[in-house]
């Protein structure tokens, strides 16, 4: 009964957390694909809370417009601002059962390709995992793992690195 009642609250506390946008589109605008030029074209978004969810109405829910959860080095922990934003994304996901997501967990150049694997398998259980608390059924969430081989960035810097340090929420 308490688990029942800490789902609640979770729930409405990420329903208070998203904004709502102006739009009144009855469909939103197709989700890049992982595998389309423009979808590693477009610019990241890394700000929190301050306007980069909102991207798309549909019905009057917002589909949330920023796609990436960024890591510390060596870490599968989200952050609570990136918190935010798989928030956002498990509130839409609630509110559309007819749309799944792939989670695409990334790792930086550093490190073997296993263990940047493993990595990247973290992250995107990670996110999942956050995503199935807050009441997305795990069957609408698939996790794989690119580990270094899709980078975001090419450089070989901590600002390429922190780019490549992810997990991609691909909307299916």
């Amino acid at each position: 009964m308490k688990t029942s009642f800490a789902l609640l609250v979770v729930a409405t506390l990420a329903a208070c957390a998203t904004q709502s946008s102006n739009e009144t589109d009855s469909a939103p605008a197709p989700a890049p694909s992982a595998s389309s030029p423009s979808a590693s074209a477009a610019p990241a978004t890394r700000s929190g809370p301050s306007g980069s969810f909102a991207a798309t109405s549909r019905g009057g829910n917002v589909m949330p417009q920023a796609r990436s959860v960024y890591y510390e080095y060596d870490k599968s922990e989200i952050k609570p601002d990136s918190a935010k934003l798989v928030d956002a994304h498990a509130q839409y996901l609630r509110q559309h059962p007819e749309i799944k997501v792939k989670v695409e967990g990334n790792a930086d150049e550093r490190g073997s390709s296993e263990y940047n694997l493993a990595l990247g398998q973290r992250r995107a259980d990670a996110v999942m995992k956050r995503m199935t608390i807050l009441g997305v059924p795990g069957d609408r969430i698939e996790t794989v793992s690119f580990g270094k081989e899709k980078p975001k960035a090419a450089g070989h810097d901590e600002t390429s690195w922190s780019e490549n340090r992810r997990s991609d929420i691909v909307y299916r």
